[in-house]
């Protein structure tokens, strides 16, 4: 990796016209990747991939380069063409040596890759029937398993060297069920930094139960009631909410823009004080966590609202130079093909003090969502619009009837600020976060939380 790289010469190359900052970043990637649907193996697909991305940045603007030739030969005359583009700005201090900065443990208990592929397609087939066993209305399973092995080696004209390997599995469970013309899905996603062992923590077949009753019990479920009413987001909700409406608003670049509500508003209260967000890339084994970000920058625990008031935002190097602020580990990318920006790893409301039955009981009538969908959040002004994929009516301060098409429509930080109980427990929810077209590999959580008013979307009458 970079530590047969003649470093100095390489930042040499990159920097001669100018630039004040340079990095590299290789990686080397062996993935597998198994899709079952409609009761077929569609794709059983593996393979590795290896290359070299260059950076540049110059008066606080970034030029990128990159290729999978990784040959010493090979990444000097990527340098060289890289800084054919880098024609202004002050000169940067090059170093010299480059001593290798301790690794961070992220070894998994079973490494996916010494796993035989038919084993894997076993674990795909078993959830298949599994889903199909929950009820004659299940009509379409599409099972997804991947994993992926990185070596990653990421070096700075600073004289920052680090290397680090990372192992992510993840399996997911779609279900599609019908009944007199109606179509309803469910899905369910688990997986994490963590290798072929989490088949032994979670079980297949129950990750694929429980998308299909998902499915089937939103056939049954009734329409969902339109207007405003109180909301209990469970925990098991995930954190789609905390990611969208807030986390996003959170990160340097749109923060530091002008391009976020949380704009500006350092010090200032942006939530109820029973509130605390945070984003951990620190924690064992997942979806977000990593021992380095990946530009070379520790991972930490970054606390953005304490009890309501906003801390700080999240931050890469580029925006962390910039803006006078240091970086918070949050520089992150897709692959060697794509140039690091700011993302969030693993983000999450802490927990509080109430006990979760004890807000459902005080809460004589509204909505309680056990699992959101998909949204949509603006987050210049914080507006957003999200699906519940599962949500019940709460009748007496007991869970009533499911219902289907149910959609919350708020305000980021006024629900923030109206939230009013928050529970002592914990959720997390795993996804691909999408951003100026990189995908990355997150998780957010959330505990239980009481929202007094929002406004729900559906069809029926209360």
């Amino acid at each position: 990796m970079t530590t047969n790289y003649p470093l100095e010469k390489i930042f040499k190359t990159v920097l001669e016209k100018g630039g004040s900052f340079a990095d590299l970043y290789h990686e080397s990637s062996h993935s597998s990747y198994i899709v079952c649907d409609d009761n077929k193996i569609e794709k059983v697909v593996a393979g590795t991939d290896a290359g070299v991305g260059l950076r540049a940045i110059v008066d606080f603007k970034t030029s990128y380069a990159y290729g999978n030739l990784c040959s010493e030969a090979d990444v000097l005359t990527l340098a060289g063409d890289l800084a054919g583009v880098v024609q202004a700005g002050s000169g940067g201090i090059i170093a010299r040596e480059y001593p290798s900065a301790p690794r961070v443990n992220l070894e998994v208990g079973l490494s996916p890759n010494t796993i035989e592929t038919a084993r894997k397609v076993a674990v795909v087939r078993e959830a298949d029937s599994a889903a199909r066993a929950v009820d004659p209305r299940v009509r379409q399973v599409k099972v997804v398993y991947g994993d992926k092995h990185q070596g990653l080696a990421i070096a700075n004209s600073e004289g920052f060297l680090v290397e680090e390997d990372r192992t992510y599995t993840l399996f997911a469970v779609q279900v599609v069920a019908a009944e007199n013309g109606l179509i309803q899905t469910g899905y369910e996603p688990i997986g994490g930094l963590i290798g072929f062992e989490l088949f032994d923590e979670v079980d297949p077949a129950r990750v694929a139960e429980t998308a299909a009753r998902r499915a089937v019990q939103a056939l049954e479920a009734r329409e969902a009631p339109g207007g405003v009413m109180p909301v209990i987001l469970s925990s098991e909700a995930g954190g789609t909410m905390i990611h969208e409406a807030v986390g996003h608003g959170l990160e340097a670049d749109l923060a530091l823009e002008g391009l976020s509500v949380y704009s500006n508003n350092i010090g200032e209260t942006v939530s109820s004080p029973l509130i605390t967000v945070v984003d951990d890339a620190t924690m064992p084994q997942r979806r977000g966590s990593y021992g380095y970000d990946d530009e070379g920058v520790p991972a930490q625990r970054t606390v953005l609202v304490e009890h309501g008031i906003l801390k700080g935002y999240l931050c890469d190097r580029l925006y962390a130079m910039r803006f006078n602020k240091i970086s918070t580990g949050n520089g992150r990318r897709q692959s060697y093909k794509h140039h690091p920006i700011v993302r969030m790893s693993n983000t999450f409301i802490a927990p509080g003090e109430d006990d979760p039955d004890t807000i459902l009981r005080n809460t004589p009538e509204g909505v309680l969502v056990k699992k959101m969908g998909g949204g949509q959040v603006n987050t210049v002004n914080g507006d957003f619009v999200f699906e519940v994929s599962e949500g019940y009516l709460i009748r007496n301060g007991q869970i009533g009837d499911p219902i289907r098409g149910a959609t919350l429509t708020g305000n980021g930080p006024q629900v923030l600020k109206s939230i009013d109980r928050v529970g002592n427990d914990l959720g997390f929810g795993i996804g691909t976060c999408g951003k100026d077209g990189q995908g990355v590999p997150v998780a957010d959580a959330q505990p239980t939380l009481r929202i007094p008013e929002i406004v729900v979307g559906g069809t029926a009458r209360k």
